[in-house]
């Protein structure tokens, strides 16, 4: 592994309020001076689905960031982006961070609690064609039957890709047994980074589950960069909720609930914001 001090590297999990659930990453508060095979070989190490480097600027407040799955670099990771905002605003107070992603600019706001609240690049939702969508139900070993047709497939992005896929019960989203290697060929191919698989137990309220071959890891327990995205495709299907806004759990089928809050604004321009609770793993 990579020489750094133990000391700095962080563990928390994000969307998770009591560290039995939620997406663990790791973090790592001043990167600066680290090449990329160096972040590379940390989160490998690490094995969690993503990690995140953070380079402070000169401006206060505005860092450079890095994200890495055990296998690549991801432009954008949500959950790395809240575990990484609470870490820094513990040692260094509430407020709001600027994060220069891959992706494009990122707003963070730490409240007094702990709790944070991203707001992603503007969002773009293009429909999914119908021989992908093949593939990806045969990678899944789902059926077409198995389908909310009240939401239609799509792939939407904000700040990474991921095809979104409904299913019409929340018993076969509870049946997830699917081909790694198939489905990673297609995701790599298309440049999706997951496959957001969702159910829409009511209006305010849906299930997901995130697979995530392409990181080397079989699925996110807390996807917030695909809840983002979720965000802007609901609003691309005139879905909403009056409020505008709604929450995700995701991981319970994992053992690892977690619980995504979204809220999606009139002008997709500003960024869907995603939020939520991370704890330290760490233990003194």
């Amino acid at each position: 592994m990579t020489d750094i001090p133990h000391s700095g590297i962080l563990h928390y999990s994000a969307f998770t309020a009591d560290g039995r659930g939620g997406n663990p990453a790791g973090v790592v508060l001043d990167a600066r001076g680290m090449d990329e095979a160096a972040m590379q070989d940390i989160a490998a190490t690490l094995g969690y689905s993503e990690t995140a480097f953070l380079m402070p600027r000169d401006e206060p407040g505005t860092f450079d960031i890095r994200y890495y799955s055990p296998l690549t670099e991801v432009s954008f990771c949500g959950h790395a982006t809240i575990a990484t905002a609470v870490a820094h605003a513990e040692r260094h107070g509430p407020g709001e961070r600027l994060l220069h992603t891959r992706a494009g600019p990122v707003c963070v706001a730490v409240d007094a609690a702990n709790i944070a609240t991203l707001s992603s690049v503007e969002p773009r939702v293009t429909p999914l064609d119908d021989g992908d969508l093949g593939a990806l139900l045969a990678a899944l070993r789902w059926r077409r039957e198995d389908l909310d047709p009240a939401l239609p497939p799509a792939v939407a992005y904000a700040g990474a890709s991921h095809a979104v896929i409904a299913v019409a019960t929340r018993a076969r989203l509870a049946q997830l047994d699917y081909d790694f290697n198939a489905l990673r060929d297609i995701l790599v191919a298309r440049g999706w980074i997951t496959v957001a698989l969702v159910w829409r137990e009511g209006p305010e309220s849906f299930h997901a589950r995130n697979p995530f071959p392409t990181g080397g890891v079989v699925e996110d327990p807390a996807t917030g960069a695909a809840a983002a995205a979720f965000g802007a495709y609901l609003a691309g299907q005139g879905a909403l909720p009056a409020s505008r806004s709604f929450t995700i759990r995701q991981g319970e089928d994992m053992g690892r609930p977690s619980l995504l809050h979204v809220a999606v604004p009139e002008d997709l321009r500003q960024g869907v914001r995603v939020g939520g609770s991370a704890v330290s793993l760490q233990r003194d």
